[in-house]
């Protein structure tokens, strides 16, 4: 799979607690377009992840697909939950108005809501109804390749 160039994106969720809203947001390259009409796309996550049980919980997420000019975010985001959340306070990000699932600045978005899953091997595959999506003019998309992040420039 380290052959497979994919694209780079930030999912965020969130928790309700009693102190409030308590956000996380996590790099993943799994995400995939799986239905037009309606409109569905899925995103595969360790089953042990914490961040899917929060996701499973809220059944509500963002998706930031980032450019080639966000690595430090996929990186920021690429971290353990506790530095992870450092930066969800350093860095720029806005409320979607469809879900509260925090967007980051990105060359496109979407959100979402749980539709359905799939425990496959290690992994569960999330699908989810897309609500609102839109896209921003970038430079050129952020991709993964052979274990490491690149720079696509596409021909115009």
């Amino acid at each position: 799979m380290r052959q497979f160039a994919t694209g780079v994106c930030v999912v965020s969720t969130y928790e309700e607690c009693e102190a409030g809203r308590v956000h996380d947001a996590i790099t993943v390259n799994s995400l995939t377009s799986v239905s037009l009409a309606p409109p569905l796309i899925s995103l595969s996550f360790r089953s042990d992840s914490g961040f899917l049980a929060t996701l499973m919980e809220t059944q509500q997420w963002g998706i930031s697909i980032l450019d080639a000019d966000s690595e430090r975010t996929a990186r920021l985001f690429a971290r353990p939950r506790h530095e992870r959340e450092a930066a969800l306070r350093s860095l720029p990000s806005e409320a979607g108005r469809l879900t509260g699932a925090l967007l980051f600045g990105a060359s496109g978005w979407m959100e979402c809501r749980y539709r359905d899953h799939l425990v496959v091997g290690d992994h569960v595959m999330v699908i989810g109804e897309v609500l609102g999506l839109g896209v921003h003019e970038s430079p050129s998309p952020l991709i993964f390749l052979q274990g490491g992040f690149h720079r696509f420039e596409p021909q115009r």
